[in-house]
């Protein structure tokens, strides 16, 4: 969140990881409907987002599921479906595949095919990034895919805070919510507020570094690597803007910060054609094309797979270099 947001709140450091975790527990000792399931997740889960939350809550709560993700997102669904309100655990974004129809068809639809009659209160967590040296089918970024899906709510925080306050409005949600998780930012540290009744509503952008000169609109990884760039180009005052939900998505608040500047960069992991980006740059040309003072730049992951070897990793993956040419291209 910004230093604006943060400052009159009561606030404590916590890393990406622990700020989900808190947000979990939260939601779980207020609404006895809230429950956990997915591979592993009495150990903690993918990534140890939720440990300790069996030992808390026990099987009811917090239960394993079959390598399947097919059964575990249908049975979410199904679970959403009569009131109650699932967390499951996709693990790897790039998984999303084996369960598409699910996401799509059921997650996605039911509420509009039953004319309203029946909720679907399920977030769904997906796991995805690049850096860790994973290869490919655990190294994607998909979130273009379901963002772009009706009746799907897609969010995708960059800062502990957003990770915390994300997590509980998509529990909190009505509609099924896919939560992306930046695996190497599970570390990033940064002020979280203490009172449980924060929140940040999906579909509401956030400015973390201000600015006159270029906007960033920057998600997850890139958050960072935008902030350290934006700090390390002479003479041009960088302002990076957060997103935090996908979709909805605070068209306001990027167009708003375009019109100040006049120049754009999105950056942001996904590969590049067809996705996020230009999403991003159709909202801004609709909204303040005569704003623009040069052609905007996009920062992202060619068109390919993420490759195992690190030193062809490094080489597709974007980083605070590219962003920094980028805002040079724009000048």
């Amino acid at each position: 969140m910004s230093a604006e947001e943060l400052a009159d709140r009561q606030t404590e450091t916590r890393t990406v990881r622990d700020a989900l975790r808190d947000g979990i527990r939260e939601e779980m000792l207020a609404d006895d409907r809230v429950f956990v399931m997915g591979q592993d997740e009495e150990d903690g889960g993918s990534f140890e987002v939720t440990a300790g939350l069996h030992d808390e809550f026990g099987f009811d709560r917090v239960r394993n599921t079959p390598i399947s993700e097919a059964a575990q997102v249908g049975a979410g669904v199904g679970a959403a479906a009569t009131g109650i309100r699932p967390l499951v655990n996709l693990s790897f974004s790039d998984f999303i595949g084996v369960c598409f129809d699910q996401v799509m068809n059921q997650a996605g639809k039911l509420r509009y095919m039953f004319g309203g009659a029946s909720n679907v209160p399920l977030t769904i967590r997906a796991i995805e990034g690049a850096g860790l040296n994973a290869a490919a089918q655990h190294s994607g970024t998909v979130h273009s895919l379901v963002a772009h899906l009706p009746g799907i709510k897609a969010v995708a925080p960059g800062t502990p805070a957003a990770a915390k306050g994300l997590m509980k409005s998509a529990i909190r949600s009505e509609d099924p919510v896919v939560f992306f998780e930046n695996k190497t930012i599970y570390e990033r540290r940064g002020p979280v507020p203490t009172d449980e009744a924060f929140t940040v509503p999906l579909g509401e952008a956030t400015v973390e570094r201000a600015g006159d000169d270029v906007t960033i609109v920057a998600t997850q990884r890139l958050l960072g690597e935008a902030i350290a760039a934006a700090s390390d180009v002479d003479d041009v005052s960088v302002e990076v803007l957060d997103p935090r939900s996908l979709y909805p998505l605070d068209t306001e608040a990027i167009a708003d910060s375009v019109k100040k500047t006049g120049r754009l960069v999105v950056a942001d992991e996904s590969p590049l054609s067809y996705g996020f980006h230009a999403e991003i740059v159709t909202r801004v040309l609709e909204d303040a094309f005569w704003s623009l003072d040069a052609p905007v730049q996009r920062v992202g992951v060619p068109d390919t797979p993420i490759p195992f070897a690190p030193s062809q990793e490094d080489e597709v993956v974007p980083d605070a270099d590219d962003v920094r040419r980028a805002i040079r291209r724009t000048i």
